[in-house]
C-alpha cells in the first residue's frame, strides 16, 4: 500500500507538472515531463518538446523558501544583469516566459513554478573526476564574483535570512546544548568544548564587516561542485546554476563553502576520522582557480580573510549538523542515531587541520596574482 501511494503521489506530480509546462512559452507543446535530478530542495522536471527541445520546470519549495517571490525576484535581476555581461563561452540560466509574459507562475495552492532553458552539451558532477574539474568550478564561482562586482547587493532580498550569521549559529548551538533535550550532549563533550573554544573566532567576519574590511556583495550561497555545468568536452565552465540562494554576503564564504566540501579526503558522513583530512593540494588548486576567475576584484582584506572564509564555514557547518544531533535530528535527514554527530566530527576534524595548515593557506593565496 505504502508503494502504491508514493506511485501515485508521483503520477500526481508528473501529471500537475506536464499541465504547467503547458503555460509556459515553448517553441512547441511537451510531449514528455518527467523528474530530473537528484536535488532536495526544489520539484525539478525534465520538459522534452515536440521540436525535440528539452526545458528544466521546477516548482519551488516553500518550506525551505518562505518568500519564494524575492526568491524569483533575486534571479530575475541577476540573469539580466549577467547577461548583459557575459563573455566567450560562459552562459547565465534562461528564464522561460509564460505565455503571459510573467517570469513564473503561481499555481491555486501558492506555489511558484518556473522553466529555465536546458543547457545541452554540458554535465553537473557530484564529485571531481580529474582535479581540473574543481579547478574549473572555482573558475566559474570567480567569474560569477567578478561579473556581479558592480552589482549593488543591497537592491537583493535576503532569501533565507541570517544564513551565515556564525555568531547567532552559535548562540543556537549553545542554546541547544544547555537544553539537551534527547540527553545527547553526554556523547559529543569533546566536540561541544571544541566549538566553545572558538566562540571569538564566530564573530571575526562580523566584525570585519563592521569595520569596513569585508564588502557586502552579490554571493552565490550554494558553491558545490555540482553547481557549475562543465562543458562535456572541454571541461570549461558553462554556467553557474542554482540560484535560489544568491542574496547579499561575503566572498570568502562561498570560497570558504567550495573549501570545506571539496578539500576533504573523506565523505562528509565518514565515520573514520583516520580518513578525514584537510587536502592542502586542493585547498591550493581551488584557490588558484577562484582568484583568477575573480580577475583581481577581490580587496587585499577580501584576500587576507580568504583562509577565514574556509574554517568559518567548515565550523559552522560542523555546528549546524552537532545543533541538530543534540535537538534530536529535526533538521537534516539522517540515516542513523548518531548521523549528525558524525558530520559534526569530520567537520571539526577539518578545522583542526586548517588551524595546523593556516599560515600555509595564507601564503598560498598570496602567492597566485590578483
Amino acid at each position: 500500500m505504502l508503494q502504491y501511494k508514493k506511485i501515485l503521489k508521483l503520477r500526481v506530480n508528473k501529471m500537475n507538472a506536464f499541465d504547467v509546462s503547458g503555460l509556459f512559452s515553448t517553441q512547441t507543446d511537451a510531449v514528455s515531463v518527467k523528474p530530473y535530478g537528484n536535488g532536495h530542495i526544489n520539484s525539478t522536471f525534465l520538459v522534452t518538446a515536440q521540436s525535440g527541445k528539452r526545458y528544466i520546470l521546477q516548482k519551488v519549495n516553500g518550506r525551505v523558501f518562505k518568500n519564494p517571490e524575492q526568491v524569483m525576484q533575486n534571479i530575475i535581476k541577476v540573469t539580466e544583469y549577467l547577461r548583459s555581461r557575459l563573455s566567450g563561452a560562459m552562459k547565465t540560466l534562461t528564464l522561460v516566459e509564460l505565455k503571459n509574459g510573467k517570469k513564473y507562475f503561481t499555481d491555486e495552492n501558492g506555489e511558484i513554478w518556473r522553466m529555465y532553458d536546458f543547457i545541452e552539451n554540458a554535465v553537473s558532477l557530484e564529485l571531481p573526476e580529474t582535479e581540473n574539474d574543481f579547478y574549473q568550478s572555482a573558475v566559474a564561482f570567480g567569474a560569477f564574483q567578478n561579473m556581479l562586482k558592480d552589482f549593488p547587493a543591497s537592491e537583493l532580498y535576503e532569501t533565507i535570512p541570517n544564513f551565515h550569521n556564525t555568531p547567532l549559529r552559535f548562540k543556537s548551538f549553545i542554546e541547544a546544548a544547555e537544553l539537551n533535550p534527547m540527553n545527547r550532549a553526554k556523547n559529543a563533550l569533546p566536540e561541544i568544548e571544541f566549538i566553545k573554544a572558538h566562540k571569538s573566532f564566530c564573530s571575526t567576519l562580523e566584525e570585519s564587516r563592521k569595520n569596513g574590511d569585508l564588502p557586502l556583495k552579490v554571493t552565490h550561497n550554494d558553491t558545490k561542485l555540482n553547481n557549475v555545468m562543465l562543458d562535456k568536452d572541454t571541461r570549461e565552465p558553462v554556467c553557474v546554476i542554482d540560484l535560489d540562494t544568491v542574496m547579499p554576503g561575503y566572498s570568502v564564504n562561498d570560497f570558504g563553502d567550495s573549501i570545506r566540501f571539496g578539500a576533504s579526503t573523506a565523505a562528509e558522513d565518514e565515520k573514520d576520522l583516520s580518513k578525514v583530512h584537510f587536502d592542502i593540494n586542493l585547498y591550493n588548486t581551488y584557490a588558484k582557480g577562484f582568484l583568477f576567475g575573480c580577475g583581481g576584484t577581490l580587496t587585499e582584506s577580501e584576500r587576507r580573510l580568504l583562509p577565514v572564509g574556509a574554517k568559518m564555514m567548515t565550523l559552522e557547518c560542523g555546528m549546524r549538523f552537532l545543533t541538530d544531533y543534540l535537538l534530536g535530528d529535526t533538521y537534516f535527514k539522517t540515516a542513523y542515531p548518531e548521523h549528525n554527530l558524525v558530520r559534526a566530527r569530520t567537520q571539526l576534524r577539518l578545522v583542526e587541520e586548517m588551524e595546523q595548515n593556516y599560515d600555509k593557506m595564507l601564503d598560498i593565496v598570496k602567492s597566485h596574482k590578483k
